[in-house]
Protein backbone atom coordinates (compact mmCIF):
# COMPACT_ATOMS: atom_id res chain seq x y z
CA UNK A 1 0.00 0.00 0.00
CA UNK A 2 2.90 2.29 0.77
CA UNK A 3 4.15 1.90 -2.80
CA UNK A 4 0.97 3.61 -4.02
CA UNK A 5 1.26 6.63 -1.76
CA UNK A 6 5.05 7.03 -1.47
CA UNK A 7 5.47 8.87 -4.79
CA UNK A 8 2.62 11.22 -3.83
CA UNK A 9 4.06 11.89 -0.39
CA UNK A 10 7.55 12.48 -1.79
CA UNK A 11 6.19 14.67 -4.56
CA UNK A 12 4.25 16.84 -2.12
CA UNK A 13 7.28 17.10 0.14
CA UNK A 14 9.33 18.39 -2.80
CA UNK A 15 6.63 20.83 -3.86
CA UNK A 16 5.62 18.82 -6.93
CA UNK A 17 1.94 18.98 -7.80
CA UNK A 18 0.53 15.62 -8.88
CA UNK A 19 -1.03 15.58 -12.35
CA UNK A 20 -4.49 14.29 -13.00
CA UNK A 21 -5.36 12.57 -16.29
CA UNK A 22 -7.06 15.83 -17.33
CA UNK A 23 -3.79 17.73 -16.70
CA UNK A 24 -1.75 15.35 -18.83
CA UNK A 25 -4.32 15.41 -21.62
CA UNK A 26 -4.02 19.20 -21.79
CA UNK A 27 -0.24 18.90 -22.05
CA UNK A 28 -0.31 16.37 -24.89
CA UNK A 29 1.16 17.69 -28.12
CA UNK A 30 -1.25 18.63 -30.85
CA UNK A 31 -0.68 16.52 -33.94
CA UNK A 32 -1.84 17.68 -37.35
CA UNK A 33 -3.74 14.83 -38.98
CA UNK A 34 -4.27 14.37 -42.69
CA UNK A 35 -7.21 12.13 -43.38
CA UNK A 36 -6.50 8.77 -44.97
CA UNK A 37 -7.94 7.92 -48.36
CA UNK A 38 -11.21 6.13 -47.76
CA UNK A 39 -12.03 2.54 -48.55
CA UNK A 40 -15.78 2.93 -48.05
CA UNK A 41 -18.14 3.64 -50.96
CA UNK A 42 -15.55 5.66 -52.88
CA UNK A 43 -11.99 4.52 -52.05
CA UNK A 44 -10.50 7.63 -53.65
CA UNK A 45 -12.57 10.03 -51.54
CA UNK A 46 -10.74 11.55 -48.57
CA UNK A 47 -12.22 10.80 -45.19
CA UNK A 48 -12.92 13.36 -42.53
CA UNK A 49 -11.47 12.41 -39.14
CA UNK A 50 -14.22 11.42 -36.74
CA UNK A 51 -14.80 13.41 -33.53
CA UNK A 52 -12.47 12.23 -30.80
CA UNK A 53 -14.72 12.63 -27.80
CA UNK A 54 -14.26 9.87 -25.21
CA UNK A 55 -17.41 7.76 -25.12
CA UNK A 56 -16.38 5.17 -22.55
CA UNK A 57 -17.34 2.53 -25.12
CA UNK A 58 -14.00 2.41 -26.97
CA UNK A 59 -15.37 3.61 -30.29
CA UNK A 60 -12.79 6.30 -31.10
CA UNK A 61 -9.10 6.36 -31.97
CA UNK A 62 -8.55 8.39 -28.80
CA UNK A 63 -9.77 5.44 -26.75
CA UNK A 64 -8.43 2.44 -28.68
CA UNK A 65 -4.97 3.75 -29.73
CA UNK A 66 -3.43 3.35 -26.24
CA UNK A 67 -4.81 -0.17 -25.92
CA UNK A 68 -3.62 -1.27 -29.36
CA UNK A 69 -0.26 0.36 -28.73
CA UNK A 70 0.25 -1.60 -25.52
CA UNK A 71 -0.99 -4.87 -27.02
CA UNK A 72 0.73 -4.71 -30.40
CA UNK A 73 2.24 -8.19 -29.91
CA UNK A 74 -1.34 -9.56 -29.94
CA UNK A 75 -2.55 -7.91 -33.16
CA UNK A 76 -2.37 -11.12 -35.17
CA UNK A 77 -1.97 -14.85 -34.69
CA UNK A 78 -1.19 -17.82 -36.95
CA UNK A 79 -2.66 -21.23 -36.25
CA UNK A 80 -2.25 -24.50 -38.13
CA UNK A 81 -5.70 -26.02 -38.34
CA UNK A 82 -7.34 -28.61 -40.56
CA UNK A 83 -4.46 -28.59 -43.08
CA UNK A 84 -4.32 -24.79 -43.40
CA UNK A 85 -2.69 -21.72 -41.89
CA UNK A 86 -5.32 -19.51 -40.26
CA UNK A 87 -4.24 -15.89 -39.78
CA UNK A 88 -6.35 -14.42 -36.97
CA UNK A 89 -7.17 -10.71 -36.60
CA UNK A 90 -9.45 -11.21 -33.58
CA UNK A 91 -7.63 -8.78 -31.31
CA UNK A 92 -7.77 -5.91 -33.80
CA UNK A 93 -11.39 -6.68 -34.66
CA UNK A 94 -12.30 -6.46 -30.98
CA UNK A 95 -11.24 -2.77 -31.12
CA UNK A 96 -12.45 -2.05 -34.67
CA UNK A 97 -14.89 0.70 -33.70
CA UNK A 98 -11.96 3.12 -33.39
CA UNK A 99 -10.52 2.01 -36.74
CA UNK A 100 -11.25 2.74 -40.38
CA UNK A 101 -9.14 -0.06 -41.82
CA UNK A 102 -7.04 -3.11 -41.04
CA UNK A 103 -4.72 -4.09 -43.89
CA UNK A 104 -2.19 -6.85 -44.14
CA UNK A 105 0.47 -8.37 -46.37
CA UNK A 106 1.92 -11.87 -46.17
CA UNK A 107 5.58 -12.89 -46.58
CA UNK A 108 6.99 -9.44 -47.33
CA UNK A 109 4.04 -8.15 -49.36
CA UNK A 110 2.85 -4.62 -48.56
CA UNK A 111 -0.27 -4.22 -46.44
CA UNK A 112 -2.73 -3.93 -49.31
CA UNK A 113 -5.33 -6.56 -48.43
CA UNK A 114 -8.23 -5.27 -46.34
CA UNK A 115 -9.67 -7.26 -43.46
CA UNK A 116 -13.48 -7.22 -43.67
CA UNK A 117 -14.81 -5.58 -40.52
CA UNK A 118 -18.32 -5.93 -39.16
CA UNK A 119 -19.92 -2.52 -38.55
CA UNK A 120 -19.92 -1.33 -34.95
CA UNK A 121 -22.95 -2.45 -33.00
CA UNK A 122 -23.61 0.91 -31.36
CA UNK A 123 -27.13 -0.07 -30.34
CA UNK A 124 -25.61 -2.42 -27.73
CA UNK A 125 -23.71 -1.73 -24.52
CA UNK A 126 -20.59 -3.32 -26.09
CA UNK A 127 -20.40 -1.85 -29.62
CA UNK A 128 -17.22 -3.77 -30.44
CA UNK A 129 -18.88 -7.16 -29.94
CA UNK A 130 -18.44 -9.45 -32.95
CA UNK A 131 -21.88 -10.84 -33.74
CA UNK A 132 -21.66 -11.79 -37.42
CA UNK A 133 -18.58 -14.00 -37.73
CA UNK A 134 -20.18 -15.93 -40.58
CA UNK A 135 -20.03 -12.86 -42.85
CA UNK A 136 -17.05 -11.27 -41.10
CA UNK A 137 -14.74 -14.12 -40.04
CA UNK A 138 -11.92 -13.12 -37.68
CA UNK A 139 -9.35 -15.00 -39.78
CA UNK A 140 -8.17 -15.68 -43.34
CA UNK A 141 -6.82 -18.99 -44.64
CA UNK A 142 -3.61 -19.88 -46.46
CA UNK A 143 -1.97 -23.16 -47.45
CA UNK A 144 -0.40 -25.03 -44.53
CA UNK A 145 2.95 -23.56 -43.38
CA UNK A 146 2.94 -20.95 -46.16
CA UNK A 147 2.72 -17.91 -43.84
CA UNK A 148 6.22 -16.92 -42.76
CA UNK A 149 5.61 -13.26 -41.88
CA UNK A 150 2.73 -10.81 -41.60
CA UNK A 151 2.80 -7.05 -42.05
CA UNK A 152 -0.17 -5.21 -40.50
CA UNK A 153 -1.24 -1.61 -40.94
CA UNK A 154 -4.18 -0.10 -39.11
CA UNK A 155 -5.87 3.21 -39.85
CA UNK A 156 -7.53 4.90 -36.90
CA UNK A 157 -10.75 6.86 -37.30
CA UNK A 158 -8.82 10.10 -36.83
CA UNK A 159 -6.78 9.37 -39.98
CA UNK A 160 -3.54 8.32 -38.27
CA UNK A 161 -1.89 4.94 -38.82
CA UNK A 162 0.19 2.38 -36.99
CA UNK A 163 1.88 -0.76 -38.22
CA UNK A 164 3.69 -3.89 -37.12
CA UNK A 165 5.50 -6.81 -38.68
CA UNK A 166 5.64 -10.28 -37.20
CA UNK A 167 7.50 -13.47 -38.00
CA UNK A 168 5.44 -16.65 -37.81
CA UNK A 169 7.25 -17.87 -34.70
CA UNK A 170 6.34 -14.65 -32.81
CA UNK A 171 2.60 -15.06 -33.32
CA UNK A 172 2.13 -18.81 -33.73
CA UNK A 173 -0.84 -20.15 -31.80
CA UNK A 174 -0.21 -23.70 -30.54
Amino acid sequence: MLDLFLPLILGLGLGITPQTPADTAQQAPVVEVQADQGSGDDPAAPRTPEPQEPTGQFTTALEVRPILGMTKANWVGVREYNGQDLVYFSHLLAWRCGLWDIRYGINGAPAETDVAMEPCNEEFAQPNVMMDIENFPPYVTYPLQSVESIYIEIVFDDGTTDFAQFDRAEVRIP
